[in-house]
Formats: C-alpha cells, structure tokens, sequence
C-alpha cells in the first residue's frame, strides 16, 4: 500500500538572531508558518535506502546518500530496530537552498510516512531525535503548523491560531548557501547578536484578522536579510518589486534567502499580484498561497 504526504514550504514570518554559542550554532527566534504550496513525497513499502525524484526542481537534487529524505530514514531505522521503510518518491515543486526549508519539509515528510507505515506517533522520542539530527529546521517541519522555533531549531514554542494570510512567494532561481549568510553576518563564538528586531510574542493574544496579523508582523523583521543581501544582492531587488505591488503590505525575506514574500490583506490583492510579478520579472518563480 502505497504512503503519500505533502512537505509544505516553510515560512519565517519573523527571525531574529540571539547569538551564536560557544559550539558554533546560532540561536535564533522565529515565527513560523506553512504554506499552501510544497512538495509531494510517497512511499511504497519494501527494501529501504531507495529513491526517484521528478518535479520541476528534480534535477536540481541528488538521490545520493546526502540526500535529506534517504539520511531521515537512515538515522530512524538506526534508532529503531526492525523499523519498516521502503521506496520513496518526491516531487520536487520547491526551490532548492531557498529559505523555505524544502530539503527539511522533505525530510519531515519521511519521518511522518515512516511513524504511519511504524503505527508510531509524531511525538515518539525516537522521531524527535532523529529529526533533531537530521536538521535545524526538521523538528518544526515535523508537524507543518504555525510555531515559534528557538534555539537552534530545537525549542519549539506554541502559538495560538494564526488567521490565515494571503501571501505571494518570489525565488529569483537562485541558490544561497545558509553558511556563507551565517558567515556574513559575522558573529564569532559567544558573541550576542545587536537586536535590530523584536520577535513575536507567542504568549500575546493571537491578532484575530490577517490586516492585525501583518501590523504585529510589521514590528519585526529577519536579522539575516542584510548578510544575505551582501551574499546575494537580487534578493533587495527582489523585495523593492515585492514592496512596490498594489495592496502588498509587509515584503520580507524568508529563513536565510533567497526567497521572500508578500503579504496582502485578502486573496484578490494577493492573485492579482501573482499576475503581474511574472510579466515583469518572467525568469522568477512566482507562486500566491495561503500561509497558517
């Protein structure tokens, strides 16, 4: 019997970077919600350790070991014995090194088929671990629902329902390596991060309506959209045409780039700039979606 379930793409509403520890990993703080847009993954019982990828992005991905989804199913049958796996297929519809977790949804995606095919929960300490090893941002893709994410993608917060948000996501088709934005943003072991932003305050009441929503969001901001600025200078091109849409309210960078997003406050405004964006900028990928 085949599995089948999809990776949404992640979204950091907000991030704001704490420090980075004496170890070398950054701590951070995030609001994080998925959208309505992602990838596709299924699994077809038998001998493990294989793979296919087709999809828009397919040959931008290998099925090598390094592979996310095949490293996922590795660490977990290491921590469980006897665990059941199989064949999986992913269709890869998200960009690659984009800021909006694909490789870590993919990799979430795994985990999940293999506790059903397992007939284990999502909160199995074995699932936790394994996603914990596998990624910073898998553990939060692991359910794919609105969370606020500390630490180094360990500490996963609560949040009280988001309303949903009409927004536009824009990848300029190019790849930004995580590290070289960690390295231009350059703090040295132990040191503090100057706040530029506040982070969302998970334990406030929740804003009722999107336009609430995007006032809160507006207040913060992405403490890695300078470094990736520097690192890859089309992402502030691609933000001032975000930000000069009709209706757009709040342009900003997801994770550590490339892609960015727009909010809106209903679906009309959101579509009509879905529209518009690929007439004047045809090579981009452009693509309207629901965020919660």
């Amino acid at each position: 019997m085949r599995l089948a379930t999809r990776a949404p793409a992640k979204v950091n509403l907000s991030l704001r970077v704490i420090g980075r520890r004496a170890d070398g990993y950054h701590e951070l703080d995030s609001l994080v919600a998925f959208a309505g847009v992602g990838d596709e993954l299924s699994l077809s019982p038998g001998e493990p350790g294989d793979m296919s990828i087709s999809g828009p992005f397919a040959s931008s991905l290998s099925t090598g070991p390094d592979n996310l989804v095949l490293k996922a199913e590795r660490e977990l049958r290491e921590e469980i014995a006897g665990l059941r796996s199989g064949r999986f297929h992913l269709v890869k519809r998200l960009p690659v090194a984009s800021g909006i977790g694909g490789g870590s949804a993919d990799a979430a995606a795994a985990l999940r088929l293999l506790a059903r095919l397992n007939d284990l929960p999502l909160s199995h300490p074995a699932l936790l671990a394994t996603a914990g090893r596998v990624g910073a941002d898998v553990p939060v893709c692991l359910e794919a629902r609105a969370r606020v994410m500390r630490g180094i993608g360990e500490k996963l917060g609560p949040v009280q329902r988001l309303p949903r948000l009409f927004a536009l996501l824009v990848n300029p088709g190019l790849a930004v390596e995580t590290a070289a934005v960690f390295r231009a943003l350059g703090l040295q072991p132990g040191e503090g991060h100057a706040v530029a932003v506040e982070p969302y305050k998970a334990e406030e009441p929740s804003p009722a309506t999107a336009t609430e929503l995007i006032d809160v969001l507006a207040a913060t901001g992405n403490d890695l959209e300078l470094p990736a600025r520097a690192v890859a200078p089309a992402i502030g091109e691609m933000l001032s045409a975000l930000s000069a849409l009709p209706g757009c309210r709040l342009a900003r960078m997801s994770g550590s780039g490339a892609t960015c997003f727009a909010l809106f406050d209903d679906c009309r405004a959101s579509a009509a700039a879905a529209k518009q964006l690929p007439f004047q900028h045809p090579g981009w990928w452009v693509k309207p979606t629901m965020l919660r």
